[in-house]
């Protein structure tokens, strides 16, 4: 009788905001010598984790795409939502730990690090306590925006809230005029209503636009200067603090 396999590791590696050369040493070793990936993607899409990692991933790689069951077509607030959700994640998180158990390693492709506001997080807290996991941190997106402005986020003793654009326009609003400097993600639809939370707040003028941070697309411009168009979903909008400095 042959001995049962030794189980794998499930990686939840972080690619950093999206140019390569951000990548930490080991999640550059681990894509490369990945024999089974996986990463989200909304259906019919590519997946932007999948087309950062593209020319590291090695010939006859197993890809898993797992294709979020809903994004924007059904609003947050409908108990519906979850319930989908749960479920797509619970059947994405077998699929995983069947690999593992089965004694393969997976590597699961995270924009920015898997554990700030990522997908993987709900892969991680299924799996966590059934097979080995292992959580490969980086550089958050939001970094990579604020970077790209080419000024400090933060001085001295500023506060920094970290925002998403789904929220309700009134807490965004009561949220961003108690903080010096801000980070609003998740941005696309929600755009007029996080404009309008600026203004209010008496923020607008000081917010800068970075789409595609770090990637070779990348835009920054004022948000007073963008008009009224339409952004990516993973737009990032930044106000800097200007907190005490010697």
């Amino acid at each position: 009788m042959s001995a049962a396999p030794e189980t794998g590791t499930v990686y939840g590696v972080g690619l950093g905001p999206g140019d390569l050369e951000l990548l930490s040493v080991k999640a550059d070793r681990l894509v490369r010598g990945a024999k089974h990936v996986a990463f989200f993607r909304k259906a019919g899409r590519e997946g932007q984790s999948r087309r950062i990692a593209a020319p590291l991933l090695g010939d006859g790689v197993i890809e898993f795409a797992m294709e979020y069951p809903v994004t924007t077509e059904i609003p947050l607030s409908d108990p519906r939502y979850n319930e989908i959700l749960s479920a797509f994640y619970a059947d994405c998180a077998a699929h995983l730990q069947a690999l593992a158990q089965g004694g393969q390693d997976v590597v699961v492709l995270c924009e920015g690090d898997p554990f700030f506001y990522g997908s993987f997080m709900h892969m991680y807290t299924r799996l966590k306590d059934v097979v080995p996991v292992e959580v490969v941190p980086a550089i958050t997106g939001m970094s990579g925006a604020w970077t790209a402005t080419g000024a400090p986020i933060t001085w001295g003793d500023d506060i920094l809230t970290v925002l998403m654009g789904t929220l309700p326009e009134a807490t965004l609003t009561e949220q961003m005029a108690g903080s010096d400097a801000i980070v609003v993600m998740k941005i696309g639809r929600n755009i007029d209503k996080v404009r309008s939370a600026l203004r209010a707040a008496g923020k607008f003028d000081a917010a800068w636009l970075i789409e595609y941070a770090t990637m070779p697309n990348q835009t920054v411009q004022k948000l007073s200067d963008a008009g009224d168009k339409v952004t990516p979903y993973f737009s990032i909008i930044v106000v800097h603090g200007q907190g005490r400095r010697p």
